[in-house]
């Protein structure tokens, strides 16, 4: 029996991917969307105007596993314009990005435009809107997670990210979720 405590949290935009954070106590932390056990870690991060599925727990060879480049993580994002078959086929293929003052050649992807906008909760912040010119909707799967790394990469090639949210890490998703909502599972049953 799995004596460690795991949730799925649908992170909503303007969180921190944290429960402590030094100095400013305004910031929204992850810690305030529920009361989780002493011990909680995130695993893996999202930035703080990116939204979706963040896995937590207290067992840190749970996170290792998840992390590992063995689990996908799908992304749907929203990009400025209307994106191009050159574009997608170099996000497909793997586009250069600078990851700690060095350039970096992301690994290949699953990148296809999304036939239709996600049903997804509105964002706290409203996205501009399509009177400020177009926008497309394409699902990004990659095997690894750099700091910022699905922005990096469409900026690379010309489409830079309005709208960002993890739909899926390997077989849990944030379907039927609202943002902020926390609920305890079984990792186990998944890694």
């Amino acid at each position: 029996m799995d004596s460690h405590h795991h949730f799925i949290i649908f992170k909503p935009w303007g969180y921190h991917s944290q429960f402590i954070l030094a100095g400013n106590k305004k910031k929204l932390l992850l810690g305030s969307l529920h009361d989780f056990p002493d011990g909680t870690m995130s695993i893996g991060r999202l930035d703080k105007p990116s939204e979706g599925l963040l896995l937590l727990t207290t067992d840190g060879k749970m996170s290792q596993a998840v992390r590992s480049k063995k689990v996908v993580k799908e992304y749907y994002v929203q990009v400025d314009g209307e994106i191009t078959e050159e574009a997608l086929t170099k996000l497909r293929n793997g586009v250069e990005i600078m990851v700690e003052k060095e350039l970096y050649m992301t690994r290949p992807s699953k990148t296809h435009v999304m036939d239709r906008i996600p049903n997804l909760p509105l964002r706290a912040k409203p996205i501009r809107d399509d009177r400020h010119g177009p926008s497309t909707w394409i699902s990004i799967s990659i095997v690894e997670g750099k700091n910022r790394q699905i922005r990096k990469m469409t900026a690379e090639v010309g489409f830079p990210t309005l709208r960002l949210v993890r739909f899926r890490i390997g077989e849990i998703t944030i379907e039927d979720m609202y943002a902020g909502e926390v609920r305890e599972v079984d990792l186990m049953k998944y890694f």
